[in-house]
């Protein structure tokens, strides 16, 4: 880690223990004024992205971002992989990949999404806009969750933090009450720690619904495939808000883990059920190739998609399809839409879980 990373850490924890921003301004708005004065550096700007593929805007952001983006699952969160998962996020920034998606849970408590996406970061971190979250609740966790997230990715800032996972009104409340984690994500972006403030979730629409009518976020992350309309649809109106509210709007699980692929292999049906409990089985391969799910998505308003990718030769390849990549027509989609139908519900295993 840099002199200069350093330095700021440590005087960020010296004004963390004082209480945070929020309770700093109670008592010294002189001191709180001074801090907001910190500039962020530049956003990223990788030099290949114009010439590689399409870009959009990332919302109101000002951010162009390339129309494929490297997800943080995959070969990047598996244990002590370091010899693969490096490798394939230096050649997405090769490729001209601006964006990267990771997170703090990624890779269990070790962290090994972060921690490869620093080892990249440590020289290359003004060519990536940097994504990360916190699946913590609270305003103390995510602080936690944050500084480690900064230790583990190398660097001071990330463009953009996110609360993770938003799945129900339980979890909404969580986060807005007091001492709740939307106090942590404030306090990060006032203190420019964070640039960009954002949501994710895959489980149902509306708890995402009230995220957006109670703060107005930069970012979201949302669940969008081919299946997407046949189960409690993230189309039908969480999409059309994200789009009034100008908001960068990021595509994931966009093969559904593989499971909405006519290439996929399906496991044993009792290996299934021991691999998460409450998993939708899935007892035969997908119907969808890879450039019909990945085409499907980006014919959405969109601004960009992430995908977690297991080698180099998967991301070469999903980066000539964004490379490729021309619009489908409104019969075209639902062809496709009417093609997931046989596995919608296996490929949108994550909608029907119980949850609190």
């Amino acid at each position: 880690m840099s002199d200069a990373i350093k330095v700021r850490q440590q005087g960020r924890r010296e004004f963390l223990k004082a209480g945070g921003a929020v309770a700093a301004a109670l008592v010294a708005p002189a001191a709180v004024l001074a801090d907001s004065k910190k500039s962020l550096p530049a956003l990223p700007s990788n030099p290949v992205t114009l010439k590689a593929m399409p870009t959009r805007n990332l919302g109101r952001t000002g951010y162009k971002v390339g129309i494929f983006s490297l997800g943080g699952q995959a070969a990047l969160e598996k244990a002590n992989n370091f010899d693969t998962a490096v490798p394939i996020i230096e050649r997405a920034l090769d490729l001209g990949v601006n964006y990267i998606d990771t997170s703090s849970i990624y890779g269990g408590p070790e962290r090994w999404s972060e921690q490869y996406v620093g080892k990249v970061m440590a020289k290359r971190r003004n060519e990536a806009f940097l994504a990360t979250k916190t699946k913590e609740r609270t305003r103390d966790g995510s602080m936690r969750m944050i500084d480690k997230s900064l230790e583990l990715l190398d660097t001071d800032h990330v463009d953009l933090w996110q609360l993770h996972d938003i799945g129900t009104m339980h979890d909404v409340d969580e986060v807005f009450a007091k001492g709740g984690a939307m106090e942590a994500l404030l306090e990060m972006q006032q203190q420019k720690v964070v640039r960009y403030l954002g949501i994710t979730g895959h489980y149902r629409p509306d708890a995402l619904m009230e995220c957006i009518h109670r703060h107005d976020f930069d970012c979201i992350l949302m669940a969008m495939s081919a299946a997407d309309p046949h189960h409690y649809s993230f189309n039908e109106k969480l999409l059309p808000l994200a789009v009034e509210k100008q908001m960068g709007i990021i595509g994931m699980k966009i093969p559904g883990r593989g499971r909405l692929l006519s290439s996929w292999t399906p496991q044993p049906l009792e290996v299934q059920k021991h691999m998460w409990e409450g998993m939708v089985p899935a007892p035969t391969p997908g119907t969808l190739s890879m450039k019909e799910a990945v085409y499907y998505t980006l014919s959405r308003p969109v601004s960009t998609i992430i995908v977690g990718c297991d080698s180099i030769a998967q991301l070469e390849e999903n980066v000539q399809l964004a490379r490729d990549f021309t619009p489908l027509s409104a019969s075209q989609e639902e062809q496709l839409v009417a093609k997931a139908e046989p596995v919608a519900k296996p490929s949108l295993f994550f909608r029907f879980y119980d949850r609190p």
